[in-house]
């Protein structure tokens, strides 16, 4: 299987991920969205946006490694931040940067009104791409 990063000359460098991805042949694997949520499904760290990102981040690995697929399989994915300031989405968007290490997918970061669990500040769904199985 190859995924290729697309980074484009042409755009805005000032983005911290590839504009776009292409996959060849491979086996798609879709996530619900990660959720700052323990073992026991409570809300970890009401109110701190970075330790929610980092829970998230955690369970999107635990969730993909169940469909053996890891974090530099993901081809995209889409962040959404329970807020209205600015600041917010750069604190969680370090902390789902630097859960990816190198490996920077094409991302959506969106700031929502509310999120589904009580507390919930953060949600990350995802997109990867693992090889055909033999």
């Amino acid at each position: 299987m190859t995924v290729a990063l697309v980074h484009v000359p042409e755009l805005s460098d000032v983005a911290e991920y590839a504009y776009a991805a292409t996959v060849s042949p491979a086996r798609l694997v879709f996530t619900a969205g990660a959720c700052p949520l323990d073992a026991d499904g409570r809300t970890v760290a009401p109110g701190d946006h970075a330790a929610q990102a980092r829970q998230v981040m955690a369970n999107l690995a635990t969730a993909l490694a169940a469909a053996g697929a890891r974090l530099t399989d993901v081809v995209k994915t889409t962040v959404y931040v329970a807020t209205t300031d600015r600041a917010d989405l750069v604190t969680v968007w370090e902390v789902v940067r630097d859960g990816f290490g190198d490996h920077d997918p094409p991302s959506t970061l969106l700031g929502v009104t509310v999120l589904g669990y009580p507390d919930q500040l953060v949600e990350v769904e995802a997109v990867a791409a693992v090889g055909e199985a033999s």
